[in-house]
Parts: C-alpha cells; sequence; structure tokens
C-alpha cells in the first residue's frame, strides 16, 4: 500500500521529470498539478501507477477504451490554452474529473461533457470528494456537436483526437478564445491550438506530436481495401 506521503513525493516527481521537462513552465499551471492528488482520480487498483507515464485505463464505453491523458500532455494542455481567472471553459471527454479538476482551479467556471454515463458518475463523486464546485457535469455526445454554437467560451479542451478540427467547438469561442485539440490518424497526431481572432477568423499553431484513442463517434471512417 503507498501511503499518501509517497504519494506527494509521486506528485513532485512526475512535475519534475516528466511535466517540466516538457517545457511546461508556467508557474500556475505547476502549482495545479502539484496541488491536484491524482491518485483521486485513477482506479483504485491502479493507484500505484497515478503518477506514471502512462495512459491509465478508466474504462469502456460501447467498446471503445477511456483512458487517461499522459501526464505531460496534460500539462502542455494547461499551459496551451493560458486560463485566467475569470475564463469560463468548456471540456469534452471528462474521464474521472482529474483534468476538470485542473481546469476549475486555474478558471471561473468548467462544463464539462462525457458521453458515458458512467464516466460523469465517475467524475461527480471524484470532484465532489475533492470539495470541486465550480463545474457543471454533463452526459451527451460531443461528436454530434453537444450544444449550440454560441461564441461563450474562453477556453476548451478536447481531451480525445479528431480527425480534424471541428468547426462546430471553433464557433463556440469568443473573440480571444482558445481551443486545444488533438488532430489526425495514428500513428501520428498533431496537438493544435485554435485561437479565435475574429467572426470567422482563427489563428492555428502546432504544438507537437502525440497519439490518443479517438473521441467516440468521431473516429476516423473505414478504409476498404480491394
Amino acid at each position: 500500500m503507498i501511503n499518501s506521503m509517497d504519494f506527494e513525493q509521486a506528485r513532485f516527481n512526475m512535475v519534475e521529470q516528466q511535466v517540466r521537462p516538457w517545457d511546461v513552465l508556467d508557474p500556475r499551471v505547476l502549482d495545479v498539478i502539484s496541488a491536484v492528488p491524482r491518485e483521486a482520480f485513477v482506479p483504485a487498483d491502479q493507484k500505484n501507477l497515478a503518477y506514471a507515464d502512462t495512459r491509465i485505463l478508466l474504462g469502456s464505453y460501447e467498446g471503445h477504451p477511456c483512458r487517461m491523458l499522459n501526464p505531460n500532455i496534460e500539462g502542455r494542455l494547461l499551459q496551451a490554452l493560458e486560463i485566467e481567472a475569470d475564463d469560463t471553459v468548456l471540456e469534452i471527454g471528462t474521464g474521472s474529473g482529474y483534468l476538470t479538476a485542473c481546469l476549475a482551479r486555474l478558471g471561473r467556471h468548467v462544463d464539462s461533457v462525457d458521453i458515458d454515463p458512467a464516466m460523469t458518475a465517475l467524475a461527480e463523486q471524484n470532484l465532489a470528494a475533492q470539495h470541486v464546485s465550480n463545474i457543471t457535469l454533463s452526459t451527451g455526445d460531443a461528436a454530434a456537436g453537444w450544444k449550440e454554437q454560441k461564441p461563450y467560451y474562453d477556453a476548451i479542451a478536447i481531451t480525445a483526437s479528431m480527425r480534424e478540427a471541428p468547426k462546430a467547438y471553433k464557433h463556440m469561442l469568443k473573440n480571444g478564445g482558445r481551443l486545444f485539440v488533438i488532430v489526425g490518424e495514428a500513428p501520428v497526431m498533431k496537438a493544435m491550438l485554435f485561437t479565435r481572432i475574429d467572426r470567422n477568423e482563427w489563428r492555428e499553431e502546432e504544438l507537437f506530436e502525440t497519439s490518443v484513442d479517438p473521441l467516440i463517434h468521431a473516429e476516423p471512417k473505414q478504409q476498404f481495401i480491394f
């Protein structure tokens, strides 16, 4: 059994050996990652992996795995979004609620949606245990658009990959708003940051290459070879 002091040391090591070396240097982001107990958001039988450089399996939905992102990717995501204390944030893919908790510490309010009602329930339980209250959790199919396209959010985090940047969510950004999404197909995908400049103009920046599970119902179409 790993005790709480071991978790504190593991969290420190994760920040110093995984997150910071990936050029995550924003002090607010590092403080949040150092403060949120990741072990509280992983399955009980995998708590010893809470701070490992791996994608922890949380469960599955319709045969699709649900995994946490690697800690270094979570750090880069949080840093890229540059969330301010008064920002309203949308998260697509709640999972167990860990990243939700980090986003909620950085911003004013977080709306988070997950396709799996079991994940929504799990995240609600985990976040309540950590006294995170500036959130609204919903269950829905984000690949289908989820909400009306209103320029409402200062930041949007999509925690699974998509074949291309979703226009619907780009239009949900306020002017100056930022969208983080991983686009492309395995084995090489690109983490992208889109910043809304004007009504029909966005600046895009390629951040790094990676490969993560696709958003459910947004998987690349199968290619048939004859």
